[in-house]
């Protein structure tokens, strides 16, 4: 108890820079957490794809479609165990601007069965294949939306117009599905492949703009990827194979990379914070020189001395960390802040746990050369200079 007394009293000493410094470190790791949330949102779906999934997309650019007569000769593939297809239907709900969740017509019962991290009970799946009409909606764009099961929605096409001219679709919300795990993309809005295929025009029918194929050995996904691209090479539709990982994390990268972005922003805002709380650590061991000198005319040793400069540098990073994170997750836990322009907007446990890491790497850094520094100091040179 009486070191912790020494420890409290030492960063007492000073307490109007030892408050500015926990505050700058508390904001530190308040924004540490919402970048991790946006990181997140940003690289959706790259840490639960299924490593037994390719994607099979145009070799000149995923805007161009395939033919639906792909499925078939992709499913005898050697390797391949299932296939399916999907297409970007664009489209935008009322006055929203396109883009607030993705609208995709696909095969119900396989793109289902392709993604079982999509949950949807098997009496809405009933329900959507006995609607051509029907859709599945996942869970927080229903939210975002207040749609419930049984609604039509009516979605404008921005790319896709019916066979009539119009370009207004209605659906009705047979179901909706929830992520198995957090991280699984719940605003994607499903339709039938084939209403969307018979009642648009004739000329773009029977074109689809992926596959999703599965593997039976992910360790042999680059060989079966290539034997994809083969079969449909010096073809007017030519193809390039990728696992479904690599597919997203390169669309991710489209708009930039934004793991390097955020880091890059995080390791300047920490380097700033470990010379701020280093800097404040080394002023308090320099003005307690002479108390140091008394400790050791005491009886403390030299481990000990280390050990309590250490720790007041634990300490504070410790309040300052914690009370960040804590902030952190009271703010991210409130949701969206672009009121829902990301798919998902939370820290998952791997990033606490780097900010645990964090606070206590900050600590020891900042700390460790003040406390050699304690540690060296001699009784006699340091009674002199008092």
């Amino acid at each position: 108890m009486s070191h912790l007394y020494l420890i409290w009293r030492g960063l007492m000493r000073k307490k109007a820079r030892t408050l500015f410094t926990l505050l700058s470190v508390l904001v530190a790791f308040v924004l540490f957490a919402f970048l991790a949330a946006i990181n997140l949102a940003f690289t959706l779906g790259i840490d639960v794809t299924g490593e037994d999934r390719l994607l099979v997309i145009h070799k000149t650019s995923l805007i161009l479609p395939l033919p639906r007569s792909y499925e078939n000769r992709l499913a005898a593939i050697e390797g391949v165990t299932a296939a399916t297809h999907a297409t970007w239907f664009g489209g935008k709900y009322q006055d929203e601007k396109e883009g607030r969740f993705g609208i995709f017509p696909v095969d119900p019962r396989g793109w289902m069965d392709m993604y079982p991290e999509y949950l949807l009970s098997e009496d809405r799946m009933r329900a959507w294949l006995a609607n051509r009409t029907g859709a599945v909606v996942g869970r927080k764009t229903a939210e975002d939306w207040g749609w419930e099961v049984g609604q039509r929605v009516p979605i404008q096409g921005t790319i896709f117009r019916k066979a009539d001219g119009t370009d207004t679709w209605e659906f009705v919300i047979e179901g909706i599905y929830d992520g198995a795990e957090a991280g699984v993309d719940e605003t994607h809005f499903f339709l039938h492949y084939d209403y969307f295929n018979e009642s648009r025009p004739e000329i773009t029918r029977d074109l689809v703009g992926w596959y999703v194929v599965r593997i039976d050995d992910p360790e042999n996904a680059a060989a079966i990827a290539h034997r994809i691209d083969a079969t449909f090479a010096n073809s007017f539709y030519e193809t390039e194979t990728s696992t479904e990982k690599a597919f997203v994390q390169g669309f991710a990268n489209q708009i930039g990379n934004i793991g390097k972005i955020l880091r890059a922003v995080m390791t300047a805002v920490f380097f700033t914070i470990l010379l701020v709380a280093g800097n404040t650590m080394a002023q308090s061991v320099r003005e307690r020189t002479s108390e140091l000198a008394v400790l050791k005319t005491l009886g403390f040793t030299d481990r000990k001395v280390l050990g309590i400069v250490l720790a007041e540098s634990l300490m504070l990073s410790g309040l300052g960390g914690g009370l960040g994170l804590l902030l952190g997750w009271v703010g991210v836990a409130r949701g969206d802040p672009t009121g829902g322009g990301l798919p998902v907007f939370f820290v998952p446990a791997r990033g606490w746990l780097l900010g645990i890491a964090l606070v206590i790497g900050l600590g020891l850094v900042s700390g460790l050369i003040p406390a050699v520094q304690a540690m060296r100091l001699q009784i006699v040179d340091a009674l002199r200079r008092a």
